[in-house]
């Protein structure tokens, strides 16, 4: 049996009228599954603004030469300090909780990883943040005040923690 089939052969086939006809409902189901999924696609980028997010963080951190965000970062911060100088004790301890929540949040940001705080601290140098021994302080401070509810915090202690925060942002080049 000698088989002798070229490939104009082949195409020749796939080509005829007849194996056209009956291909018909399979192109039409994948330009139907193409559409679909084109559609998908577009709807996912539009609704989310993904692309155009990384765009525009990429050109504003390329710009100002700081991390997309700081003015926000900022103003939360304005508002942590303004909680320090009511020399309320809850706002105080509010404050420094907050501090250290943003902080995570930012190292988290900038990419450190970690699930803690500590273990975000653990992947940071001296020569990224200079007073890394008082932001290590400042987190047992809050942690003394989240897991024991009869701490108490002094002004300056507090006022220690949180300029110990700002440091470490300063550092990190995220406030303004």
């Amino acid at each position: 049996m000698n088989i002798d089939i070229s490939l104009n052969t082949i195409i020749s086939f796939l080509a005829s009228p007849e194996i056209q006809q009956k291909l018909l409902w399979v192109k039409f189901g994948f330009l139907l599954t193409g559409l679909i999924l084109l559609i998908f696609i577009v709807v996912l980028v539009l609704k989310t603004h993904y692309l155009q997010w990384l765009f525009l963080e990429n050109v504003w951190e390329f710009f100002t030469f700081r991390p997309f965000g700081a003015k926000r970062i900022t103003k939360i911060w304005n508002r942590i300090i303004t909680r320090l100088n009511t020399n309320s004790e809850s706002e105080s301890k509010m404050a420094v909780i907050e501090a250290d929540d943003l902080l995570d949040v930012s190292l988290k940001r900038l990419g450190f990883t970690g699930g803690t705080l500590e273990e975000k601290l653990g992947k940071l140098t001296a020569a990224t943040v200079g007073n890394l021994d008082d932001v290590y302080a400042a987190h047992k401070v809050r942690n003394n005040i989240v897991h024991n509810p009869d701490y108490r915090l002094s002004q300056d202690e507090a006022k220690a923690a949180l300029e110990a925060y700002q440091r470490a942002f300063n550092s990190l080049q995220i406030l303004t």
